[in-house]
């Protein structure tokens, strides 16, 4: 192994060693939870948010094939996930498999990608969360002002501007505070969550498939305006990497690892059972909608809302949105899950402040790393507008998910007789077409998304440089620091 360079490595037996060390968290989870982590994080935004908005925009009725191409990049890339996560069952995900396979430099790249990556997530979900419960607060008589409901300078009805977002600041301090006192609890509120959305969206598909108009299907894929991502097999492509942010679910789920009772079988269950049922719910929900809605009509912050309209059944407008509010609660909660495990495994190899890999000596969470993301994902929730968020999510997740493809292709090769639990199919094969497909996502997206990634990444490349690679702890137990 060399790690006199940047290139250095942390072995497969190291890393999964260092997870069992003295500092542990709590081994909690089993298939079921690990699922519906998956369930609760990846069916959110996209459902009842994105599958509007990108079809108005970009795909028209052919969103529902952006949710395929969305989907078959997800099964390449989760088959390879479920082989990472079986054979290095630590709290990590991506960031742990680059260590493993590419090295410090690259693993810290990806690290410091899904901080940005998860915390905009929640921060986006935080503002779609305060907007549905204004609404159902406004149903029942309870008036939350604008000034306190939206970013800073945002117009509002009667002159002036907003203040602040406060329901999104307190959305995201109740559930750090629910992640701090313990991984099993913070499961079980899930799993209810999950099912009350389950509920919904399948009552949605069965209630409007008998309203949709099938002339709104038509054209299914409308003509191409001749600007690339408008309409057009362009436009479908553009979708797909729109609504991509919806499936990093189960890159979430590879976060939970650590604590899975049993790993080797619990992960890919509940990366590849997650990803199944959320894609064909997804493909179902996006028909239903757009047979209901003409595409045009779709460009609103609740199109399923729109879509309950247009079925005629009063009763379930109400009952959509508390869908939507639990179903973008638990998308926020593990986000802000995930993104803790990550601060925690990188606080450990030495990359970020040793603070934040305590771990609690009664909740076994790594409760600082926890509090410190819950009161930034905060701030940004309560200044920064929700379209500026939800355009720097997508393109850092793809990059990941093309790094963990590579880690299977490369620990394939360097590491052959190494005990596999869960074994991705036809390699090389299924790994080149994971990278392949998020390469081909990540084309479809626009400008200003990739130069948000590189200004980010700049300011990382001075993290890593100035601390990080100071305090590395393979760098320091290799003895190559000066």
């Amino acid at each position: 192994m060399d790690s006199s360079g940047l290139m250095g490595r942390k072995s497969v037996d190291d890393i999964v060693e260092s997870g069992e060390g003295e500092q542990q968290l709590s081994k909690s989870l089993g298939a079921l939870s690990i699922t519906a982590m998956g369930i609760g994080a990846i069916i959110g935004a996209g459902i009842f948010v994105l599958t509007g908005t990108a079809a108005a925009q970009y795909a028209g009725p052919g969103i529902m094939l952006s949710f395929v191409l969305g989907g078959i990049a997800c099964a390449f890339v989760g088959l390879c996930y479920s082989e990472m996560a079986a054979l290095i069952p630590v709290a990590g995900s991506s960031y742990t498999y680059t260590y493993a396979t590419l090295g410090e430099f690259f693993a810290w790249l990806i690290g410091w990608d899904l901080i940005l990556e998860y915390a905009m997530g929640a921060a986006t979900v935080a503002v779609g969360w305060s907007g549905y419960v204004t609404s159902i607060l406004k149903n029942v008589g309870i008036v939350i002002p604008a000034q306190f409901a939206n970013a800073p300078g945002t117009p509002i009805d009667g002159g002036g501007t907003a203040l602040l977002n406060l329901p999104a600041v307190l959305i995201v301090a109740l559930i750090t505070i629910l992640l701090m006192r313990g991984t099993k609890e913070s499961a079980r509120f899930n799993n209810v969550m999950v099912a009350v959305k389950l509920t919904v969206v399948v009552a949605f598909i069965i209630l409007g498939w008998g309203h949709v108009d099938t002339a709104n299907w038509s054209p299914l894929i409308p003509d191409n305006d001749g600007t690339f991502g408008h309409f057009g097999y362009s436009g479908v492509l553009r979708g797909a990497g729109v609504v991509f942010f919806a499936f990093i679910g189960f890159d979430a789920v590879s976060t939970a690892a650590q604590e899975a009772r049993r790993p080797q079988k619990d992960m890919p269950i509940g990366i590849l059972g997650s990803l199944a049922v959320c894609t064909i719910l997804y493909v179902l929900v996006a028909a239903v909608l757009t047979g209901l809605v003409p595409y045009k009509d779709l460009n609103v912050p609740d199109p399923i809302a729109k879509g309950v309209d247009a079925i005629g059944i009063g009763w379930f407008a109400l009952l959509i949105k508390l869908g939507a509010l639990t179903g973008l609660t638990t998308v926020i909660l593990v986000l802000l899950y995930g993104q803790s495990r990550i601060f925690f495994t990188m606080a450990q190899d030495g990359l970020l402040p040793k603070m934040f890999s305590h771990v609690h000596p009664t909740y076994q969470t790594p409760y600082r790393s926890q509090a410190l993301i819950g009161a930034a994902v905060a701030v940004v929730a309560a200044l920064v507008p929700i379209h500026i968020l939800g355009e720097m999510v997508s393109i850092g997740t793809l990059a990941a998910f093309i790094l963990v493809c590579g880690s299977v292709l490369y620990l394939r090769r360097a590491e052959r007789h190494m005990e596999r639990p869960f074994r991705a199919p036809a390699v090389p094969i299924v790994p080149i077409l994971g990278i392949l497909s998020c390469l081909l996502l990540m084309i479809g997206l626009p400008l200003d998304t990739w130069l948000r990634l590189v200004i980010w990444m700049a300011i990382g490349l001075v993290v890593y440089f100035f601390y990080g690679r100071k305090h590395s702890v393979l760098r320091r137990k290799e003895g190559t620091l000066a």
